[in-house]
């Protein structure tokens, strides 16, 4: 059976665009969603043009920013104004952020009233805080009402409202005062009052309140919505799962871009230059801090070059650099993996560094020695089989790969922390950094080893 994708690119090309309209309305929305974020972006605005109303409103929220312009270009100013307006309100914002100026300011004027007053209410809070992407479409209780009554209100207002399985109960300020699952309006008696089933907030964001720390807030609490007051405590909004999803994702993959040493201005720009900018422009964003790799491998050479005796005297001692340098660049590797991943999901507080640090280091020395000791026995194996005279070597590699290894583990969390200090951007320096360390005090630490047992000298 053919896949969405497939049916829809066959429909396209015997240009049927009846059945092509069949079936995008027949399927299921999330697979129509997958196949349309596949097509170009012709054939997107071709496939969308022919969805239902509540299926295209549903598809659009769910594609990224640049997909959105690209469609709404395709519009008529009447077209694009319509579905604007029905976005929720964040998502609105989300799209207006990433939109030129003129053109963000242009469709915010064309919207209803209501809609604008809503929308300059979230873009009047600073970019990336709660405020900044909470809806204000809550539904919102008094503590004096019956349940029956409750409920009432809530079918009276879950079609405009982005989410009613949290209910929140205020005051007439709109001061918050608890919350109810709308599986506890359900099963309450009609006649007992919102008070007497209500649950304290246990916990709330400030509009000013970084949107990463609210979208980890959700994650540890496994919440689908969390309450956004004002410094009076009066509730203006609510930032939902899927948005918290959508941060946590977003930050995710900026740190891996950042950390492979990608370092454009923005996610977009950054993946737009990669894919499609000059040659030029994809050296400028990827070779600066390569460039210290490069530097390091050079400088590695001349310390190879210093212990040009010891490599001259035993033959046996270059086919155990490898081990050495992959050991301790793996180690090095996961390290500066697990300090970036913990400090951005919240697991890594910057007040207990050290007591993260010195987990890292016992975990990095026992491996080192597990690992030192099973290398020392593979190479002193080796060099009885197949070299005289150089029994120590085992020794010499054994201990190599503890030391390598240790101080990898400790170079992966010392090296970002000591670049988040200096306001440097540890996510983009830290790879080459550690490696680049990592590499020449592996040699210094090996041939060391090897003069110390086999003898000879730099």
């Amino acid at each position: 059976m053919q896949n969405a994708y497939d049916q829809i690119m066959e429909f396209l090309k015997q240009k049927n665009m009846n059945e092509l309209k069949s079936f995008l309305n027949d399927s299921n929305e999330v697979d129509i969603l997958d196949a349309i974020q596949s097509l170009s972006a012709k054939n997107q605005c071709i496939a969308y043009r022919l969805l239902s109303k509540d299926k295209a409103l549903y598809v659009f929220e769910q594609l990224d920013t640049d997909d959105q312009q690209n469609l709404l270009r395709s519009f008529t100013d009447e077209q694009a104004i319509e579905l604007v307006n029905e976005l929720a309100p964040d998502d609105r914002v989300k799209l207006f952020d990433e939109m030129p100026a003129a053109v963000a300011k242009k469709m915010l004027a064309m919207i209803s009233p209501k809609e604008r007053e809503m929308t300059n209410l979230l873009m009047g809070y600073e970019p990336r805080t709660a405020g900044r992407i909470m809806t204000p479409e809550y539904v919102r209780l008094f503590k004096g009402m019956t349940a029956d009554k409750a409920l009432e209100k809530v079918k009276s207002n879950a079609e405009e409202k982005e989410t009613i399985y949290t209910l929140y109960i205020t005051d007439d300020k709109r001061k918050l005062e608890g919350v109810l699952s709308l599986r506890d309006l359900l099963i309450a008696k009609p006649d007992v009052t919102i008070e007497s089933i209500m649950e304290e907030t246990t916990a709330v964001v400030t509009t000013d309140t970084d949107q990463e720390e609210v979208a980890r807030l959700l994650q540890k609490l496994d919440w689908l919505a969390v309450p956004v007051v004002d410094k009076e405590n009066r509730i203006v909004g609510i930032v939902t799962i899927d948005d918290a999803v959508d941060i946590l994702e977003d930050e995710t993959t900026e740190d891996l871009f950042i950390q492979a040493g990608i370092v454009a201005s923005d996610e977009a720009n950054r993946s737009e230059t990669l894919i499609s900018g000059s040659l030029w422009a994809i050296w400028k964003v990827r070779l600066p801090f390569l460039v210290i790799t490069i530097l390091a491998g050079m400088f590695a050479a001349v310390v190879m070059r210093g212990f040009e005796d010891v490599l001259a005297a035993t033959v046996a001692v270059a086919f155990f650099m490898p081990l050495v340098m992959d050991m301790g660049g793996n180690v090095g590797a996961q390290s500066s993996t697990i300090f970036v991943r913990g400090v951005a999901l919240g697991q890594i507080q910057m007040a207990q560094f050290w007591k993260h640090f010195f987990k890292e280091f016992s975990v990095g020395a026992s491996i080192g020695i597990a690992s030192g000791i099973v290398s020392g026995l593979f190479a002193y194996t080796m060099s009885s089989l197949f070299w005289e005279g150089v029994p120590m070597l085992g020794v010499a590699v054994g201990l190599s790969v503890a030391a390598t290894i240790t101080l990898a583990a400790v170079l992966g969390f010392l090296i970002p922390y000591i670049l988040m200090k200096l306001n440097v951007d540890q996510a983009a320096g830290s790879a080459p950094i550690i490696t680049s360390i990592k590499d020449i005090s592996g040699l210094l630490i090996y041939f060391g080893f090897v003069a110390l047992f086999l003898g000879g000298g730099a």
